[in-house]
């Protein structure tokens, strides 16, 4: 793997001496549990062990096979601390490509600080964010796309989510993005070579082909970056507001969507007064559901504080549900609130479908791309409510195995790459200098090499693994 640093000494130098410590940190959750582990990687992995670990036969842990475990206790001088576990993994075959040893003990909180102490005091430096899958991603285990799947993979918390996490961290991402990166690379070789060797028997440019190939390029950087949104709905969930005039049945849709009686339901308007949060899965989508004031004019200074929030929330929501009563015709407020979020990502619920219908159904359609008929009461059109979320989330046609943008900074590298394909497209229709081309597309190769991480800057790397927990 090739990087590019920014003071490519100092930072090579570094990055050396980082990397020639040996590390340390708890790689489990920060709770009790039944099984705690502290994980020890670098050059001194087996001799660190060494030093706290003890079998009953005298087993060393620098002797041990790697993917071997060995049965003993953990001390901290001649205080024995827990029973244990030790794991060792041979490097380059482990997760940082070093050696690894895995002390596996009680999941005590106390324990675990102890366990880790003791091995802090035989040696070890403390892990930083991520430390463990930097070394990874240094040592040509991972490439930078497939690391920052990891955190995508810890959480996950749907299974589409789950399912982009295990395709980014299966090197999809990465797979889509080369394939790109080739082309264009293909296409900057050949003008370079046309450019450079005039006189050698180099075949000149065909523009038609060279543009079609730069079409197809930016074809597909666009489709990349249209379903970042999408990814990023099923990875991180959607702020979404239930909005609608009182008494049409938000509260009882946010008791039905949470499962348990979160919000108060009674028969008097304005009874939601704040608003109510909760998080919830419909589908494969997490909402984080906010269940406000009904939207109406209201001289009551408190209420109308409450409804001064839910126009907030509804303006800054990824996702709207506008609830309509179905037994009522629509009035003055509901159409205010029809034209109001026109624009903006929103479902229709057109609620107490268990009554005789009177609602306008076709102003309704002519003002959403999705309407669903439910009776919150009832919890009947649950499925419809998921179906039509996806649709207007653009979540319904998402294939998590392709592989995804799911960083910021991934984000900005596919942008940069489609604003130089761009920028060569028009060079080539406005009839420019091939030299002008040239200049664009190694300008689209380089962004996508930085995206990878086969060219990045240590202030990139850095930031990167800055995201991570520590231990991981």
């Amino acid at each position: 793997m090739f990087l590019f640093w920014k003071g490519c000494e100092v930072g090579m130098l570094e990055i050396e001496k980082k990397r020639g410590e040996t590390i340390a940190a708890i790689s489990t959750a920060q709770a009790p549990g039944g099984i705690g582990i502290v994980r020890i990687s670098g050059p001194q992995a087996r001799q660190v062990a060494d030093r706290v670990f003890r079998s009953p036969k005298g087993k060393k842990v620098a002797d041990a096979a790697g993917y071997t475990a060995l049965y003993g206790w953990v001390f901290a001088g001649e205080e024995k601390l827990d029973e244990a576990i030790a794991l060792v993994f041979a490097a380059p075959a482990s997760y940082t490509g070093e050696d690894v040893v895995e002390l596996s003990c009680h999941g005590g909180v106390f324990v675990m600080r102890r366990v880790l102490e003791a091995v802090l005091a035989a040696g070890a430096s403390p892990a930083g964010p991520g430390e463990f899958t930097k070394r990874a991603f240094l040592n040509g285990k991972l490439g930078l796309t497939e690391a920052e799947a990891v955190m995508q993979v810890i959480s996950a918390q749907g299974t589409q989510a789950a399912r982009a996490a295990r395709a980014g961290k299966e090197g999809a991402l990465e797979k889509r993005i080369v394939h790109i990166r080739e082309r264009l690379i293909d296409a900057a070789a050949h003008l370079a070579a046309w450019a450079d060797y005039p006189d050698d028997d180099v075949p000149q440019v065909d523009e038609p082909s060279l543009l079609s190939a730069l079409q197809i390029c930016r074809g597909e950087l666009e489709k990349l970056l249209k379903q970042f949104d999408a990814g990023r709905a099923v990875r991180e969930g959607v702020d979404t507001a239930i909005v609608g005039r009182p008494n049409v049945g938000k509260s009882t849709l946010m008791n039905l969507l949470a499962g348990c009686e979160r919000s108060i339901v009674t028969q008097y308007a304005g009874t939601t007064r704040d608003v109510v949060e909760d998080t919830v899965v419909l589908g494969d989508v997490l909402l984080r559901l906010a269940d406000t004031a009904g939207i109406r004019q209201t001289n009551d200074p408190v209420e109308s504080i409450g409804v001064d929030m839910a126009r907030s929330r509804m303006q800054s929501a990824q996702l709207v549900l506008a609830v309509f009563d179905a037994s009522e015709p629509l009035i003055q407020e509901d159409r205010e609130l029809m034209e109001s979020l026109q624009g903006v990502p929103a479902v229709a619920v057109v609620n107490k479908t268990d009554l005789e219908p009177k609602v306008d159904m076709e102003a309704l359609r002519r003002a959403f791309s999705q309407v669903v008929s439910i009776s919150a009461r009832n919890g009947e059109g649950l499925e419809a409510l998921e179906e039509a979320c996806a649709q207007v989330l653009e979540t319904a046609s998402l294939n998590p195995a392709e592989g995804m943008l799911y960083t910021e900074r991934q984000r900005d590298d596919a942008r940069q790459a489609l604003d130089c394909t761009e920028e060569a497209v028009a060079a080539i229709e406005a009839g420019m200098t091939l030299d002008a081309v040239t200049v664009s597309v190694e300008g689209a190769v380089s962004a996508l090499l930085e995206l990878t991480g086969e060219r990045a800057t240590e202030a990139v790397v850095d930031s990167v693994f800055a995201q991570f927990c520590v231990g991981k």
